[in-house]
């Protein structure tokens, strides 16, 4: 099966995977080095000590030599994630095909625009988590990339540890108004994603994790969907959301009498950025209405057994919040 859109009877990526990740060259889906581990993090520190990755996982970036993807220190065109070795998170060593299975999803089922994704391995077997970074041109350049932190101005310094929490999903949508150039377009694309976030249980979908890019043309845009995964699966306890909906969301009727959002709260969110109801219905009814494919893409993910059902039973649980009324 691919390794990165789960292509049956297929060794290796399919032809689609490697044009879509490196450009149609065969490159294999073992890499040539270890995992990281405490005997040789020194030289995997040594190769990204200068790159700046946002967030709080570990990250190395890669560059594609030929077929062969290697550590480097500058001019990095993928993310490379392993398991991550936190002891604060619970099945940390699902975390890479939970985040390629929720990008999949996302892109295969809903057509939402993403990075492209993939598994690898590493030598000894262990998989990782690779995409490739959307913001770098074909000639090594890089195209002009803001997330909503930077956007708002918020930072560590201006805004505490906290910062990128320190928002709503409505001044997000403000903010894409703002910047964006088509942004009825772009603003129905991130409301898309925000039901897909909060449907498949992404609690973790912060400031930094919603960026607009230049195009080509110079304008801006939404940028393709990162960072996607079911952070519940590992986070128990966290927030359903990172950041709310509105301001005084949780004293609406719905979730004031059930303790979660629901589809009141998201179809206030929708009128407060610009997204008229009728729009808004629709593109939570499609959402709705995938899941027996999204139940089967999670059956034939790189899962474990236990953790297909986990996934499976917390997209339900969030399918029927939102089809509950007040």
């Amino acid at each position: 099966m691919c390794p990165g859109c789960y292509k049956p009877d297929t060794e290796g990526y399919c032809r689609s995977c490697r044009k879509l990740l490196f450009d149609g060259a065969k490159v294999p889906a073992t890499l040539r080095f270890e995992t990281p581990q405490p005997e040789n993090l020194p030289v995997y520190h040594e190769k990204t000590k200068k790159i700046s990755i946002p967030g709080v996982q570990l990250k190395y970036s890669l560059v594609l030599e030929g077929k062969e993807l290697k550590l480097t220190e500058k001019g990095g065109q993928y993310i490379l994630k392993p398991i991550q070795p936190a002891l604060h998170i619970k099945d940390p060593e699902a975390a890479p095909e939970n985040e390629h299975l929720t990008m999949q999803i996302a892109s295969q089922v809903y057509g939402i625009r993403t990075a492209a994704n993939a598994l690898i391995n590493f030598k000894d077997g262990t998989p990782a988590y690779i995409t490739r970074r959307f913001d770098v041109k074909k000639d090594g350049t890089r195209y002009l990339q803001e997330d909503m932190a930077q956007l708002s101005g918020q930072s560590r310094h201006t805004s505490g540890e906290n910062f990128k929490y320190e928002s709503t999903y409505e001044h997000i949508g403000l903010l894409i108004r703002k910047h964006v150039a088509a942004s009825l377009p772009a603003l129905e694309n991130y409301f898309r994603l925000l039901l897909f976030n909060y449907l498949f249980s992404n609690g973790d979908a912060h400031l930094r994790n919603f960026s607009i890019i230049q195009t080509d043309m110079g304008n801006y845009t939404l940028s393709p969907a990162y960072d996607l995964m079911s952070t519940a699966l590992h986070m128990p306890g966290e927030t359903d959301t990172a950041l709310n909906l509105f301001e005084g969301d949780h004293h609406s009727p719905f979730c004031s009498n059930y303790g979660f959002y629901g589809k009141p709260e998201f179809m206030t969110l929708a009128q407060k950025i610009g997204i008229l109801p009728s729009r808004a219905e629709r593109m939570l009814n499609r959402l709705l209405a995938a899941g027996d494919q999204v139940v089967t893409m999670i059956s034939q993910s790189f899962l474990s057994d236990d953790m297909k059902a986990k996934y499976i039973q917390a997209f339900k649980d969030r399918a029927g919040r939102l089809r509950l009324h007040v």
